[in-house]
């Protein structure tokens, strides 16, 4: 069995989500050092085809948060170079990086998901804003929830009250990308899941109950320690944890995802579980909910790094 002795951790990039990513990247890189494993942190730049090239590590694992690290594409450039990597391969980042795919496919799998409808820039423009407005809540009904259809961390996304306040939220949302997901807003639990598979399939780790203090787990509330309440596990039954468990692996395999990934849901009052969107690159933070529930799981964050690279190793 090959010794894992030299790990590449990408993080950095350049979406809006840079700082977290670095700060993710340092997390990940610390506790393989630990494990006496040498680690290089790099950004994904211009130099980092000659790094692969001339100083190849034996395993890059990416913790490239945004597009270019969750969209497929340094996924494909690895794939170029022949350097095993932790993670979903690129057509699988595709699909689960486009919130309105990812959803489609889940829900053919059964697991519920809200109402909603995807519309570009260009159909507010073509056809007037305020019939097709009007049209969004005559259908969908108040309150929604409005979020660019890729991306995280949840910028540009925003809750909408009124229907007065639905055109300020789509401005937001298209600072950040040219299409709208606009859904229902679902009141309730809101739950990470994160899911791992370290050789024997995807299992799903304990869910994270995230209860921002603001009420809106926003950038500040994901990433500023003190300012959400995290339960892990999440204060659930065992009939609804275990719903919640399954629909999260079954999101991992509809997308056709590899190693690791996080899914986000809400459980109603009724106990029903809705999937809202999936991640290839969990956040790896302090603050971050696969750590937490990687911990609550009783395993140890710097081993299922190390077992994750391992495992890309083995398959390269």
């Amino acid at each position: 069995m090959a010794d894992l002795n030299r790990v590449l951790v990408l993080a950095g990039g350049l979406s809006p989500e840079h700082e977290v990513s670095v700060r993710s990247g340092r997390r990940v890189a610390d506790a393989l050092r630990r494990l006496d494993i040498e680690v290089q942190l790099a950004d994904a730049s211009a130099g980092l085809l000659e790094t692969l090239t001339t100083d190849p590590p034996q395993v890059v694992l990416p913790v490239l948060h945004g597009a270019l690290g969750e969209d497929g594409a340094i996924r494909e450039v690895l794939e170029l170079s022949g350097v095993p990597y932790v993670g979903a391969r690129p057509d699988a980042c595709r699909a689960t990086y486009a919130k309105p795919i990812a959803k489609a496919r889940v829900a053919e799998h059964g697991v519920a998901v809200p109402r909603g409808a995807a519309l570009p820039k260009s159909v507010f423009h073509d056809l007037g804003a305020p019939a097709v407005l009007e049209r969004i809540v005559d259908s969908l009904g108040l309150p929604l929830f409005v979020k660019p259809d890729q991306g995280g961390s949840a910028f540009g996304a925003t809750a909408v009250a009124g229907a007065a306040d639905l055109s300020a939220a789509l401005v937001s949302c298209f600072a950040y990308s040219d299409t709208a997901l606009i859904e229902e807003q679902l009141l309730g639990t809101e739950i990470a899941v994160g899911v791992l598979d370290l050789g024997d399939g995807p299992v799903a780790l304990p869910a994270v109950e995230i209860v921002p203090d603001g009420g809106a787990y926003d950038y500040t509330a994901r990433y500023t320690a003190g300012r959400t309440e995290f339960f892990s596990p999440a204060r659930l039954s065992a009939e609804v944890a275990a719903a919640a468990a399954q629909a999260a692996v079954t999101a991992h395999k509809a997308l056709g995802l590899r190693d690791l990934s996080r899914t986000d849901l809400i459980v109603d009052d009724s106990g029903t579980v809705r999937f809202l969107e999936a991640n290839v690159s969990p956040g790896m933070t302090e603050t971050s909910t696969l750590p937490l529930a990687v911990e609550a799981a009783g395993l140890d964050f710097a081993v299922v790094c190390r077992e994750l690279a391992h495992r890309a190793l083995l398959r390269g």
